[in-house]
């Protein structure tokens, strides 16, 4: 258990993989009855560590988790079951969708990249904007959608728990239907707004200078976008076929990935009258300018 700041102490989970860099970053706020955000997955020896973390005398009283995805929530009811905790968060994996992705969800089209934890469901529902408080720890819940529809960052004081929202090492996931590009452009606003001091991502470091590294991730997806008008220009095109003639330098373990950013963007620019799909909205569909 590693000391970032005092009332802010951070674990990692075993599970490095090009997805999560060293592995799952877990949180605990305050101390005594103190609070653990993204218990990780269901890793009986994770749980363990946290645990073991503790200092003696201390308690978990709350667990609150960012968003489903299969390296954050899933030890988040290990944890509940081995301290009688409850569950917080912003609803199950399906929470948070907007109109657009819930119908690519009624037709059956799937995400990809770090799985969703389909068993999600939190003990209790944290709104937006919610502050919560116990012993000494205080947070309040943003609502962030767009890496996942159902995103919450935590604000404690002038730090920001990000989640997957923002990190230093890499740009998030946006995979359809549980990720939205124009969402994600709007909590980037939101999180920006907040002049936080320091964001604690959900893997890798630290970001000590938010409102840099946020303007940097914004402009990353305005040049993809740019990227994918700039191919359409020269004829109509699919997922698969973009995503190859712009990821030119993407590890292959990585393309797939890739393609679902792919996606999310056309969905974006197909909402905004900028291209449209030869037939109906679909990963597999031909693509056109307007």
């Amino acid at each position: 258990m590693e000391t970032l700041e005092p009332g802010i102490r951070r674990i990692v989970a075993p599970n490095p993989s090009p997805m999560t860099l060293r592995g799952t970053n877990s949180y605990v706020l305050g101390t005594g009855a103190v609070a653990v955000v993204d218990p990780g997955p269901a890793d009986p020896g994770h749980l363990a560590a946290i645990l073991a973390g503790l200092a003696p005398g201390e308690r978990v009283s709350h667990i609150l988790v960012t968003h489903a995805h299969l390296d954050h929530s899933p030890g988040a009811r290990l944890l509940a079951e081995a301290t009688g905790a409850p569950v917080l968060a912003f609803g199950p994996p399906q929470a948070g969708r907007s109109a657009v992705m819930a119908d690519l969800a009624a037709r059956g089209i799937a995400g990809g990249g770090e799985g969703v934890d389909r068993a999600f469901a939190p003990d209790a529902v944290i709104g937006d904007g919610e502050a919560l408080a116990h012993g000494d720890w205080a947070v309040t819940a943003l609502h962030t959608p767009g890496h996942f529809c159902n995103h919450l960052c935590f604000a404690v004081g002038d730090a920001v728990l990000s989640g997957d929202h923002v990190m230093g090492w890499a740009s998030t996931l946006i995979s359809p239907p549980d990720g939205d590009l124009g969402d994600y452009f709007r909590s980037l606003d939101r999180l920006d707004a907040l002049a936080a001091r320091v964001l604690y991502p959900g893997h890798g470091d630290p970001v000590t200078a938010p409102a840099p590294r946020i303007a940097e991730l914004a402009a990353h997806r305005r040049d993809r976008s740019a990227q994918i008008r700039a191919a359409l220009a020269q004829a109509p095109a699919t997922v698969p076929e973009l995503t190859a003639r712009i990821y030119t330098d993407t590890p292959p373990a990585l393309m797939g990935a890739a393609a679902r950013n792919v996606f999310a963007h056309l969905i974006e620019m197909t909402t905004q009258n900028e291209v449209s799909p030869e037939d109906v909205l679909h990963p597999e569909a031909r693509f056109s300018l307007l």
